[in-house]
């Protein structure tokens, strides 16, 4: 299993806790359970193994420990905007990515700004994509880490107008 479709995995399983789902990714990774989701995504094809379980745990489980701290980070960079507002896929995708970025350090910043861009655009809408891409950029700035590369085709001017006009929410 590729490192993205670990992350991909990990996004869902954040998302699904986030709305207070309770399969955590003990019961997910419960081999009966993960066969039976085939049927829903093709992404359910490949059980991980025993790294990619480590990764997904970690990640999930620091998102849900680090959730006001990420929350804050998100409302700091989106401009004023509330996070009532905010679409809860772009939510999760901001806070796997923030997470990543604080908390695991032999993952590159830029990478995980990349996947969370390319994530968004399996979920959302264009403008979504350029809002998370410009929260993170933002958010990356701040701490005066150059990106090594640009992880949207979006100039950063754009990013930076996507993160104070905000994505439309899911209502």
């Amino acid at each position: 299993m590729t490192r993205t479709n670990a992350r991909q995995l990990a996004l869902q399983l954040s998302f699904a806790v986030s709305a207070g789902s309770d399969v955590g990714p003990d019961a997910f990774f419960d081999e009966d359970y993960f066969r039976a989701l085939p049927a829903e995504d093709a992404l359910f094809t490949e059980i991980p193994g025993e790294e990619e379980r480590a990764y997904i745990n970690a990640l999930v489980t620091g998102v849900r420990d680090h959730r006001e701290e990420l929350d804050d980070l998100i409302e700091q960079f989106s401009h004023g905007w509330k996070l009532s507002r905010i679409s809860r896929t772009a939510l999760a995708v901001l806070r796997v990515a923030l997470y990543e970025i604080l908390y695991m350090p032999d993952i590159p910043a830029a990478a995980s700004i990349n996947e969370a861009v390319e994530l968004a655009k399996g979920y959302d809408e264009p403008e979504t994509v350029r809002f998370i891409n410009g929260i993170l950029g933002s958010f990356m700035r701040s701490r005066g880490e150059a990106l090594e590369e640009q992880s949207a085709e979006t100039e950063p001017a754009e990013d930076a107008a996507a993160a104070e006009n905000g994505p439309m929410t899911e209502e």
